[in-house]
């Protein structure tokens, strides 16, 4: 249909992305509570019908808006950070990259690439 708005929800991908990282790269005895953290950013962007960033905004007072696709969300007290790409006719928000704060501080956010290897489970070391 020529035209059609897009009135849905917002798509997220990929909540598995969320979920490696929180097994892969949190501290044991921290990752209840980072995913607790994750799991409600998701929720809450899951429900979004953002239009624009500035829309987003209003939300997410603390987001950092990078560019009119890209956005930096702090989660947990801004302990860790999450940049996205989001297209907002379409309603899609793709996660590009997750980690602390300090990791945060040693990438372009305007740069940085979905690195799957990031978030992969470890080898068995046989």
């Amino acid at each position: 249909m020529v035209g059609a708005q897009y009135d849905h929800t917002v798509r997220v991908i990929a909540r598995g992305t969320l979920n490696h990282f929180v097994r892969n790269r949190v501290e044991g005895r921290l990752q209840k509570m980072v995913k607790a953290h994750l799991d409600a950013w998701y929720a809450e962007a899951a429900r979004a019908t953002w239009k624009s960033s500035a829309e987003l905004k209003q939300q997410y007072r603390s987001a950092s808006i990078v560019s009119a696709e890209r956005v930096v969300f702090n989660i947990q007290g801004n302990e860790y950070r999450l940049v996205v790409a989001i297209n907002y006719p379409h309603q899609v928000l793709l996660i590009l990259w997750l980690g602390t704060h300090r990791e945060y501080d040693k990438i372009d956010v305007k740069k940085v690439r979905y690195d799957k290897s990031r978030y992969a489970d470890s080898p068995n070391p046989d």
